[in-house]
């Protein structure tokens, strides 16, 4: 007993430290699907299974390292389409059924950190990450604003994510809630205005660019 008295504090204190050295990266995080994630129920139903089959989810990292290498101030981002909406409606769980990712990784990254990115993103985007098609390297910025819901995510001419905040008179129904929640584990996610979502590369056979929508959600991430 007296063994086990001992052993068991041990047990605690590496546990602990290996959440502490786990949880030693964040920075922020912006995400818009192609469907309205603030909106009311019925103008959510009569989207689904037609629209939200793509979806851009985009990670800057303001200080961390993961595996043990720095990505101070890196990017990376992974756009996904799925043969059906993607997410849950709520209420009833809808199976995107088949999905395909491609990787964007920032273009800066050595290749330790280009190694260390790719690991991230797909642990932190499993779902959406299981048939990666493509890992591409290209130019990533990510710049948000909590205060305004002003954000831009800007990756080469591949990918690009415009944000602002949501105005009275984007209320269709007045009826509206956060129907969708955001499709990776984040902190103090609010939802935003999309004032442009688009997604111009051909590895993913299909291009999408949306305007005008309730689809974005700006969040902070902490792994």
């Amino acid at each position: 007993m007296r063994q086990l008295g001992t052993a068991l504090p041990l047990v605690l204190t590496l546990a602990m430290a290996a959440n502490l050295q786990a949880a030693n990266i964040s920075g922020e995080y912006l995400e818009a699907r192609t469907c309205n994630v603030y909106t009311g129920p019925c103008f959510a139903n009569a989207e689904m299974g037609l629209a939200g089959k793509e979806a851009l989810m985009a990670w800057k990292i303001d200080k961390g390292q993961w595996k043990g290498v720095n990505v101070d101030g890196l990017g990376a981002a992974v756009i996904v389409t799925a043969e059906n909406t993607i997410g849950y409606d709520g209420i009833f769980p809808l199976r995107a059924g088949k999905m395909k990712s491609v990787i964007l990784i920032d273009k800066s990254a050595t290749p330790e950190q280009f190694a260390a990115l790719l690991d991230f993103v797909k642990d932190t985007a499993k779902i959406y990450t299981q048939d990666v098609v493509r890992v591409q390297r290209v130019p990533i910025q990510l710049k948000t604003n909590h205060l305004t819901k002003q954000a831009r995510f800007q990756a080469g001419k591949i990918a690009e994510i415009t944000t602002r905040a949501l105005k009275q008179s984007d209320c269709v129904c007045t009826n509206e809630v956060v129907y969708y929640l955001p499709l990776t584990k984040v902190e103090n996610s609010s939802p935003a205005f999309s004032l442009k979502l688009s997604y111009q590369g051909k590895a993913l056979n299909r291009r999408f660019t949306d305007f005008g929508t309730r689809s974005a959600f700006l969040a902070t991430f902490r792994r």
